[in-house]
């Protein structure tokens, strides 16, 4: 069992940063796979990024390559989202997951966070 508490959402404007975190319960967090989503109103939630459980592989959407970065602590039992070059578009409640199967990126997870709030303003 695992529980997913994110946060450090908020509001920035254009090309601005903001941090994501993600705490997470669990002895063994070190062995799930991570994954942040996200959802904007009206549209259907979308894959953002994922890391494995050792850290050394990360996978991103086309959206967010070369502007947002994964990275976990698994001593400290966090996952975290670097999100740099904000856009507009980049608004939508944001998910933390994990899933303990490595098969598949961007399906079967089976725990998630209740996200946080992200706005880009223009």
């Amino acid at each position: 069992q695992v529980q997913l508490v994110e946060s450090g959402g908020g509001l920035v404007q254009a090309g601005g940063s903001l941090r994501l975190s993600c705490a997470a319960s669990g002895r063994t967090f070190g062995r799930y796979m991570l994954g942040w989503f996200r959802q904007a109103p009206g549209k259907e939630r979308e894959f953002v990024s994922a890391i494995i459980g050792s850290g050394g592989s990360t996978y991103c959407a086309d959206s967010v390559k070369g502007r947002f970065s994964i990275s976990r602590d698994n001593a400290k039992n966090t996952v975290h989202l670097q999100m740099n070059s904000l856009k507009p578009e980049d608004t939508a409640v944001y998910y933390c997951a994990a899933k303990s199967s490595t098969i598949g990126v961007k399906v079967g997870y089976d725990y998630w966070g209740q996200g946080t709030q992200v706005t880009v303003s223009s």
